[in-house]
């Protein structure tokens, strides 16, 4: 195990990717942790298939030249005047809300594609057994829902558009890293801490019955994936030495400020505005008028709010200390986030999918309880 793993339990143990003589030792077959053991079973629970209808029908219409996906000021370049002016017609502003919309599911798709893609590089460095199965279980569901997400795009929109640079960035960092810590905080924390919150917060607002629906089924599988993670940070973060505690704090704290400032930003749809014949230097400047350092801390207020999400999860998981309290402090009440305890925005969504899924898998069978926090 290479000392950047920062590793601290057993079954988090990780070889080189290209050692796969170490897969072939003996005492490792005799060696299964059972801390997954609950999350891997519970996968048929939430088994669904996106080709299958009974689970989704992708060809329920909706209205996209009449009907926005999504209320206005979910696309906050419509709240500035040049835009909201310039953009009149109602029609047209459908349209623009709708492409915008695209961005996001566009990105969603790109997110998935890196968990996929992440899962199957754990599969080749994780020597336990019961974590690699568990991530070959997730980059199945992963899978199921770049298949999924690639489908619901294909049908409202025609094909994806590029991935952002930031969030291209991340991906690019965390999939290709050799430090299991990395790929861990940054998909299973971050990642997964912003599809949740993002998944929720669409669920709640979406007017396209076959996108609030396809959201839940991924939360479902979304759930289990955040709590392989937690699992890793309540084995691994308290045995820390200080120096290494550092290490992962700042680069989480790094990661979230980048998002923070560049995921949504104004030019992260230059093209979008360039489509509607809007300049994205005027764009930017009104943009800039209005998403303020205060407009930030008073979005997070929501529960669903991405970025709140994603303290919750980092402080939650005991990476946040006092060295680094303040900095998210600007933007939240890290008190009040504390108190709301272990639970995370999206589990009683996810819980409601998955009674969804035994009805159509357990027709036959009594209904198991629901546990996505198992451990």
């Amino acid at each position: 195990m290479a000392d950047g793993n920062i590793t601290k339990d057993v079954m988090y143990e990780a070889v080189a990717p290209d050692d796969f003589e170490a897969m072939l030792e003996l005492d490792r077959y005799g060696n299964r942790s059972t801390a997954f053991d609950k999350i891997i079973s519970a996968t048929h629970d939430h088994f669904w298939d996106p080709l299958d209808k009974k689970y989704i029908d992708f060809d329920e219409p909706f209205d996209m030249e009449n009907e926005m996906l999504v209320p206005e000021d979910f696309v906050p370049a419509m709240s500035t005047d040049y835009v909201s002016n310039a953009l009149s017609d109602h029609k047209t502003r459908v349209r623009f809300v709708n492409q915008s919309t695209l961005r996001t599911f566009s990105s969603i798709l790109h997110g998935e594609q890196g968990a996929l893609n992440l899962s199957a590089s754990l599969c080749h460095v994780l020597k336990d057994q019961g974590a690699q199965e568990y991530a070959a279980n997730q980059t199945r569901e992963e899978a199921r829902h770049v298949t999924a997400f690639a489908k619901y795009i294909k049908v409202r929109w025609g094909r994806p558009v590029e991935c952002g640079p930031t969030l291209k960035a991340l991906l690019v960092d965390i999939i290709g890293s050799p430090e299991v810590y990395k790929k861990i905080v940054g998909m299973q924390m971050l990642v997964e801490g912003l599809a949740m919150g993002a998944f929720a917060t669409f669920f709640n607002n979406i007017n396209d019955p076959l996108g609030k629906k396809l959201l839940q089924l991924v939360m479902t599988d979304e759930a289990f994936h955040h709590k392989f993670g937690k699992i890793w940070a309540d084995r691994t973060i308290p045995h820390l030495s200080p120096e290494e505690h550092v290490i992962i704090e700042d680069w989480a704290a790094s990661c979230f400020q980048n998002l923070l400032f560049n995921l949504v930003g104004p030019m992260q749809q230059k093209d979008l505005y360039e489509e509607f014949g809007l300049d994205p230097a005027k764009v930017v400047e009104e943009y800039g008028k209005i998403m303020t350092d205060e407009k930030r801390r008073e979005g997070m207020k929501e529960q669903t709010n991405i970025f709140r999400v994603l303290i919750k999860t980092l402080l939650n998981a005991g990476i946040i200390t006092d060295r680094t309290r303040a900095f998210y402090a600007m933007y939240v009440d890290m008190d009040e986030l504390k108190g709301e305890g272990d639970g995370m925005v999206g589990d009683a969504i996810a819980e409601d999918g998955i009674r969804y899924l035994q009805e159509i898998n357990f027709k036959d069978r009594a209904a198991r309880p629901v546990l996505i926090a198992a451990e």
